[in-house]
């Protein structure tokens, strides 16, 4: 298990509302598009990072992390496997105070790097089942 329920409670409630959801896009049929509509109804600024850049749920997306010209807080990463341990270590040089891998994105090296740099990190879960879980 990456990342323990403390680290869950803490990143979801502690670290910042601002989730900037990579490979988040239009598409309603992908499952980025419902975890961010969850986040939202949770009080979550969800912002669409992916190469279309599309607006998503009201706010503005942006091509990559560090096209954003303001602080995201946590780094939600919808994007594969092998493609993650890149995303994380953008989160680092933007500032993130936190990386969520999703259900199924592992990357183990990721995950000590992200660590290793002071962020908290969980991987291989979902905020949209975990948030609601908290009460």
């Amino acid at each position: 298990m990456y990342g323990d329920q403390e680290t869950v409670r803490k990143i979801l409630t502690e670290l910042g509302d601002t989730w900037a959801v990579v490979g988040l896009s239009a598409n309603r049929e992908r499952a980025a598009y419902g975890v961010a509509a969850v986040l939202q109804r949770f009080g979550k600024r969800v912002v669409p990072i992916h190469p279309k850049a599309e607006t998503v749920h009201g706010e503005q997306g942006y091509p990559s992390l560090s096209a954003v010209p303001f602080k995201v807080d946590v780094v939600d990463v919808f994007v594969n496997s092998g493609l993650a341990g890149q995303v994380a270590d953008e989160a680092v040089a933007a500032g993130a105070a936190a990386v969520w891998f999703q259900l199924g994105v592992i990357d183990e090296a990721a995950y000590e790097r992200t660590r290793a740099a002071g962020l908290d990190m969980v991987m291989d879960r979902c905020p949209a089942i975990e948030i609601p879980r908290l009460g």
